[in-house]
């Protein structure tokens, strides 16, 4: 029987050699975790469609960031669920708000900790809509403004950067030149530049109280079915002075990653959403796949596609595999 000269088993033959020609190498600095604050003392209430994760107290956040902060992972993203809610999202922006306070007290006391906020109203406003609504409609422009007070209003109380998901267009700007304006222009902006309309978001809707109360979201997120409009979105987003890049959500996305990886040289970020989340882990708890496995390969396949960074419920448990 004739071989070829190159057989690719020989370099598999041993943990060794699978290690140094390892392509793609997961590490905890890829990690961003999503947390979820609420009001009260010493809350903790289990999110059910998301197992392992919890709206905490900024007590009990602040200890959830810590134990994050001593396995290695160097960044969250912090949302917020207010006391209550209006049609403009007043507590989004309120000094007093449950993401300021929450900011404030974790910078306090894990000031290495990079703190990424979500700008964004729906959590905030009483439709559950990302801009106002005027007559069924969301309105843009007018909502603007709400977005670039949250993002100054976050850096104010410490944020280390923001990370505006509404996907209103021109947001990116008027966040830089708000941040700008109050001397905040080291400041950088995390675009969730293409985010998808997509079916994934059910778990986080519980957890963050955010379903819209009429209508949904498609005529500001995305249609599924589009590529080419994503490099349009990243496009215009890199040239209204974004520092970072996101695809939302992340495994039926990963050509999107792949693409604005290729297209543009600004770091790229990738959020592995709560519907991949809880697939994942329903699919464990019956006994169907090996989860922690699935974890990792899914995350690798995220940095294989071209994240620098992921932002994942997975974070906690990746990072305890990767210590070892």
């Amino acid at each position: 029987m004739l071989f070829p000269d190159y057989r690719a088993r020989r370099l598999r033959q041993n943990a060794a050699f699978r290690r140094m020609v390892r392509e793609t190498t997961l590490s905890t600095d890829d990690l961003m975790l999503p947390l979820f604050a609420i009001n009260g003392k010493n809350v903790k209430n289990p999110i059910a469609s998301m197992p392992g994760h919890f709206q905490l107290s900024v007590d009990n956040l602040v200890k959830t960031v810590e134990e994050a902060f001593e396995l290695g992972i160097p960044a969250i993203m912090l949302f917020g669920l207010p006391s209550k809610k209006d049609p403009l999202g007043t507590r989004a922006y309120a000094k007093d708000g449950i993401v300021q306070r929450a900011v404030s007290a974790i910078k306090n006391k894990v000031p290495d900790m990079a703190v990424v906020t979500d700008v964004c109203l729906c959590q905030y406003t009483d439709h559950g809509h990302c801009g106002i609504v005027e007559k069924g409609v969301i309105e843009n422009d007018a909502t603007l403004d709400l977005l670039a007070r949250t993002a100054v209003s976050h850096a104010k109380a410490g944020a280390d950067m923001v990370a505006p998901s509404d996907m209103m267009d021109g947001r990116i700007a008027a966040l830089r030149e708000a941040l700008d304006d109050s001397q905040f222009d080291l400041t950088p902006i995390m675009s969730y530049a293409a985010k998808y309309c997509s079916a994934f978001y059910g778990p986080f809707r519980d957890a963050a109280h955010s379903a819209p109360q009429f209508g949904d979201r498609r005529t500001y997120q995305m249609d599924p079915a589009n590529s080419l409009e994503a490099i349009r979105e990243v496009t215009m987003d890199v040239e209204e002075g974004a520092d970072i890049i996101m695809i939302k959500p992340a495994l039926p996305y990963l050509d999107i990653i792949s693409r604005v990886r290729d297209e543009i040289d600004l770091p790229v970020a990738a959020y592995n959403v709560s519907g991949e989340y809880a697939m994942i882990k329903a699919a464990e708890k019956m006994g169907w796949i090996d989860g922690p496995k699935v974890m990792m390969e899914t995350l690798t396949s995220i940095k294989r596609a071209g994240a620098d960074i992921i932002m994942t419920y997975f974070a906690m448990d990746a990072a305890r595999m990767l210590r070892g």
